[in-house]
């Protein structure tokens, strides 16, 4: 293919997906953006867990293996 076409081509593509605008899910982008109505309950489930514990956070020279 010469640099003609292939510049052609791939300035289709582009916008082709500079335009393209898929169809958006409101009620799924809802639950997404709403969050885990669960979360405190599994926090104090397995507190461990739980992000922002800084106390475990600290490797030891023992904890770090080397080959």
């Amino acid at each position: 293919m010469g640099r003609g076409r292939q510049k052609a081509k791939h300035t289709k593509v582009a916008r082709e997906l500079k335009y393209f605008s898929p169809d958006t899910n409101y009620d799924s982008l809802q639950r997404e953006l709403a969050g885990n109505p669960r979360l405190e309950e599994d926090l104090e489930k397995w507190p461990e867990y739980a992000y922002g514990d800084d106390e475990d956070d600290d490797l030891d020279e023992d904890d770090i293996k080397t080959a």
